[in-house]
C-alpha cells in the first residue's frame, strides 16, 4: 500500500525540487526514495521507473515554463515582449537549475498535459513573431532561432562558461536585440 499523502504528483514535485538541489544529471529514483522517507521498491507504487519519472519531470517543467513564458508575453509587443519571454526563460533557468533541462524534452505525444504545457511555450512565442510579421513556415524558423539562442545562452551561463572580463547581462541584452534585429530584417524563405 502507498504510504499516507505521497500520490505521482507530490513524487513528481519533489523529484523537482531534488533536481534543483543536486541536478537534472543526478536525480536518481533512490536518491528520492531516501528523500520521501520509503524503500526504493515503494516509488514503484507512483512512478513506472525513472524514464516515467523524467518524462513527468519534464511535463512540469515546461507547464511551469510556460506559464512563465505567457505572463512575461501578456500585454507586450516587439521587442519589449521578446524581452519579456527571454527573460522569464533566463530567470527560471537560473532558479531551477535540475528543472530546467527536462523541460526541454519534446512533448510525450501520449500525454495531453505535456503536449498542452508544449502548447503553451510555442504560442508564446508565437504571439511574440506575429508582431514582427512572422507566420507559417517562417515563425517555424524564427522559434527555433529564438529557441537555440536562449537556451544555448542559458545553459553556456549555467555551465560557467562565459569566463571573458564583460557583464554576461550585457551579453544577454545584445543577444535579445540582435534577435529583435533578425526578426525585423527577416527575410521571408
Amino acid at each position: 500500500m502507498p504510504r499516507a499523502g505521497l500520490t505521482p504528483q507530490s513524487v513528481v514535485r519533489e523529484a523537482a525540487r531534488l533536481a534543483d538541489e543536486v541536478g537534472h544529471d543526478r536525480l536518481t529514483l533512490a536518491a528520492l526514495a531516501g528523500r520521501l522517507g520509503v524503500a526504493l521498491p515503494s516509488l514503484y507504487k507512483h512512478v513506472r521507473g525513472v524514464d516515467a519519472l523524467n518524462q513527468r519531470l519534464g511535463a512540469l517543467a515546461l507547464a511551469e515554463l510556460a506559464d512563465e513564458m505567457t505572463t512575461a508575453v501578456g500585454g507586450r509587443a516587439g521587442v519589449d515582449a521578446l524581452r519579456g519571454v527571454a527573460t522569464a526563460w533566463r530567470d527560471y533557468a537560473r532558479r531551477h537549475p535540475g528543472r530546467y533541462p527536462a523541460a526541454q524534452q519534446v512533448p510525450e505525444a501520449t500525454d495531453p498535459d505535456h503536449v498542452a504545457a508544449g502548447r503553451r511555450a510555442l504560442d508564446a512565442i508565437y504571439a511574440i513573431l506575429l508582431g514582427y510579421g512572422l507566420t507559417g513556415d517562417d515563425a517555424v524558423d524564427a522559434a527555433r532561432i529564438f529557441r537555440s539562442a536562449v537556451h544555448g545562452f542559458v545553459t553556456l551561463e549555467a555551465a560557467g562558461g562565459f569566463g571573458l572580463p564583460r557583464g554576461i547581462d550585457r551579453s544577454f541584452d545584445q543577444l535579445v536585440s540582435s534577435l529583435d534585429t533578425a526578426f525585423r530584417d527577416w527575410s521571408p524563405a
